[in-house]
């Protein structure tokens, strides 16, 4: 569509971005109808839950709602777009349009490095009953373990997700991913 990059630069000059972050215009994120859900339950959890496309006021977002249990050393419930290829190397992070219902949440990344199925990089953002634009830079994700690099590199990712983990409580999260700044 030859109007996706023009849409992609006034979008991130109508959300504010820094003036040093500008918007990678020739990146598009899969669209939410791409994205699949995971839970804990592949390895033995008994985490529950689903993943959905809704629309409101013309714009389609994700729907991530379960029960997110430890039990069974489990602990997440995810919904991941898988990409085609890694983010432009000029990438500096990525932006995210998000509500839920108070609850922290997190942004992992899965690159060509994380080979094994718990490495993962993450970065945390908060939710509430607004709407709030989240910029979340790649220096702000923080690596699985000790055997991962320090900070992804952005033409290394092979997929995001939203994520409800790491303790018991009720996921209700909605967002939309517009892009990479």
């Amino acid at each position: 569509m030859p109007f996706r990059p023009l849409i992609a630069l006034f979008t991130g000059l109508f959300l504010g971005l820094p003036a040093n972050a500008n918007p990678v215009s020739d990146y598009t994120p899969p669209p939410v109808t791409e994205w699949r859900y995971i839970s804990d339950q592949v390895m033995g959890g008994v985490s529950h839950g689903g993943a959905r496309a809704e629309s409101l006021e013309g714009e389609t977002y994700l729907r991530l709602i379960g029960d997110v249990s430890i039990k069974n050393n489990g602990g997440f419930i995810q919904a991941r777009a898988e990409l085609e290829q890694g983010f432009p190397a000029e990438a500096q992070g990525v932006v995210l349009q998000v509500r839920g219902n108070g609850e922290r949440y997190y942004v992992f990344l899965r690159t060509r490095g994380t080979i094994l199925p718990w490495q993962f990089y993450n970065a945390p953002f908060q939710t509430s009953d607004d709407w709030q634009t989240v910029r979340l830079p790649f220096t702000a994700f923080k690596p699985s373990g000790r055997m991962l690099r320090a900070t992804p590199l952005p033409e290394t990712v092979t997929s995001l997700g939203v994520v409800a983990y790491g303790r018991n409580h009720r996921a209700d999260v909605t967002a939309r991913w517009i892009g990479l700044y």
